[in-house]
């Protein structure tokens, strides 16, 4: 009698405890996170004529809308990298003709036309820089004192402050 043959199945591979790398592996670099999404209206704010305040820390401008008219453009000047504006949706909490403002490293006797809108951080008068469009600020929100003013006669406490990329 003759055996017949039983077929086999090829060898598997053992794994091993770690990779062994080949000559194809290329490191992953980390890719920057994106940038958050622009901010859309709020769909509060677009109906009716609900006053409400946009600023783009991207284009250092703040735009002042009644629902989804337009009423008032302007440069701001925001915070720098390290002392950074908030982002988020706020309300105007309190207004102030006039504070004194400081920090570690400053201190700013009668700034006009304050509205705060998250702990100490708040939309103002500005007169010791014009260099609006450009970040400069320890997080507030620094205007030209006429748009400032403007703005102060405008808004009301409560009124919605929506800051975005």
């Amino acid at each position: 009698p003759t055996s017949t043959p039983t077929p086999t199945q090829p060898p598997t591979e053992t794994p091993t405890s770690s990779p062994i790398p080949t000559a194809t592996q290329r490191p992953v670099l980390p890719t920057a996170p994106p940038l958050p999404p622009p901010a859309t209206m709020s769909p509060l704010a677009v109906h009716g004529d609900v006053r409400w305040i946009d600023i783009d820390l991207t284009h250092q401008k703040l735009t002042a809308y009644e629902g989804s008219r337009l009423v008032r453009v302007g440069l701001v000047s925001t915070g720098l990298p390290y002392t950074p504006t908030p982002i988020g949706q706020f309300r105007v909490q309190i207004k102030l003709r006039y504070d004194d403002m400081s920090g570690s490293d400053y201190y700013l006797p009668n700034v006009p036309y304050v509205m705060y809108f998250y702990r100490g951080y708040g939309l103002h008068g500005t007169y010791w820089h014009g260099n609006f469009g450009h970040p400069m600020s320890h997080g507030c929100v620094n205007l030209p004192t006429p748009d400032a003013e403007w703005l102060f006669n405008w808004a009301e406490v409560g009124t919605l402050v929506n800051i975005h990329y």
